[in-house]
């Protein structure tokens, strides 16, 4: 297998989850969320969209919404209904 096949098939299985977390107001809530979902086994990336509250976590599989829920929770956080 290539170089360029391996990454293919690895971002065949990246799986992105886009949540939305009510409550930040500032860059360092922004970043409390994203270290805490950034913990999680298997995330790759978090991308914290302050202005709407909407994070998008990359990950190599399915995060399960009670994990991303409880990391959101331990930031200090809750996701929005």
């Amino acid at each position: 297998m290539t170089a360029l096949e391996e990454i293919h098939r690895k971002d065949r299985r990246m799986s992105t989850t886009t949540v939305t977390v009510s409550g930040m107001t500032c860059g360092h809530c922004a970043s409390s969320v994203r270290e805490e979902v950034g913990s999680i086994p298997g995330v790759a990336a978090v991308d914290v969209d302050l202005n709407s509250g909407t994070v998008t976590i990359d990950s190599d599989r399915q995060i399960d919404a009670d994990v991303i829920r409880g990391a959101v929770e331990e930031a200090g956080y809750r996701l929005a209904s």
